[in-house]
């Protein structure tokens, strides 16, 4: 029997989305797949329906470079409410413990330096994590208690920004893959004696991907997220203009330019052989083999290969049709 065809257009780059407030990642993800008609779609990290912000909307063959983006880092911005925890760690649950304790300026700056750096953080309850086969946040919906093990997650930055009232303190952090702002605020207010949870959060950049380079849906349909969307009304074209190529998600990695007929060779599998000036420059200082450099050829993305002294050996490849 014959391959299944994929219903929708072979659509192929990142769409950078402002997500926007109470939608969740994967409605975001299926209704943008929907407005492109794209046949394939994905997402660099979930932001909770509560947060606003960066969601990178990967299609097509720019899905084969989502882990990479996953693994950049991600800037938040985001208001902690003092004097209230909440099941949720945000403003979507309800208050579980309270406490009359507001901490100062000087007492939060004095706390920050112990969030940053690898430290170990337990998760909340609900969260994405599977346990048993199961999403933390469903058993916590039906009421089971979820107990969820200690990870370690990198903080690169923390820093309080404002505080506009008694009540509340804003704050910006750099994190690295993993990293749950909501456990951030739940863990600091518990180091200055009190309670809290996130009652604003937006993130500002996933990788390489920032606020500069995002579309609203108004800006793509001229309607809100909620609103109805004739698709047919709505040029295809127009809306591809809005993307940003495959390789966009792979800023960060080393690149090698290739002939036409490696470009050939990578695609059907093969290894391509870079002369040696090449690869030492993508070698530099670092001994053995490069894990991930990317294959160019002109402009287009060829494929994330492993350099292995002369070889590229190509890892994942893209057919993008160019």
């Amino acid at each position: 029997m014959g391959r299944r065809r994929k219903k929708g257009r072979p659509v192929n780059g990142w769409l950078i989305l402002d997500k926007p407030y109470d939608v969740g990642s994967t409605e975001a993800v299926g209704r943008l797949r929907w407005l492109f008609d794209a046949n394939k779609a994905g997402h660099a990290g979930t932001l909770d329906p509560l947060a606003t912000g960066i969601l990178p909307i990967a299609f097509g063959e720019a899905t084969k470079t989502v882990p990479f983006v996953q693994d950049g880092l991600k800037r938040y911005r985001f208001t902690a409410r003092w004097g209230q925890a909440t099941s949720t760690d945000d403003a979507e649950g309800e208050v579980t413990a309270t406490s009359d304790k507001r901490p100062s300026r000087a007492e939060i700056e004095a706390a920050l330096p112990d969030f940053i750096g690898d430290i170990d953080q337990v998760p909340p309850a609900f969260s994405a994590i599977k346990v048993d086969g199961e999403r933390a946040y469903d058993l916590a919906r039906d009421g089971e208690k979820v107990e969820l093990d200690a990870r370690t997650i990198t903080v690169h930055d923390f820093i309080l920004v404002d505080m506009p009232d008694a009540d509340h303190a804003v704050f910006e952090a750099v994190t690295g893959k993993g990293t749950y702002v909501r456990a951030l605020v739940r863990d600091i207010a518990k180091a200055l004696g009190t309670q809290a949870h996130v009652s604003a959060l937006r993130r500002t950049a996933v990788g390489p991907f920032t606020e500069e380079m995002a579309v609203t849906i108004e800006e793509l349909t001229g309607k809100d997220f909620a609103a109805d969307v004739h698709r047919d009304m709505l040029e295809q074209a127009d809306l591809d203009s809005f993307l940003e190529p495959v390789e966009a998600g792979l800023a960060d990695l080393p690149s090698a330019a290739i002939t036409g007929a490696d470009a050939g060779r990578l695609r059907s599998g093969q290894p391509a052989i870079v002369p040696p000036p090449v690869a030492k420059g993508i070698r530099g200082d670092r001994a053995g083999e490069i894990e991930a450099v990317l294959a160019m050829h002109h402009d287009e993305a060829v494929a994330i290969c492993r350099l292995d002294g002369l070889k590229l050996q190509p890892v994942r490849v893209f057919q993008t049709g160019q």
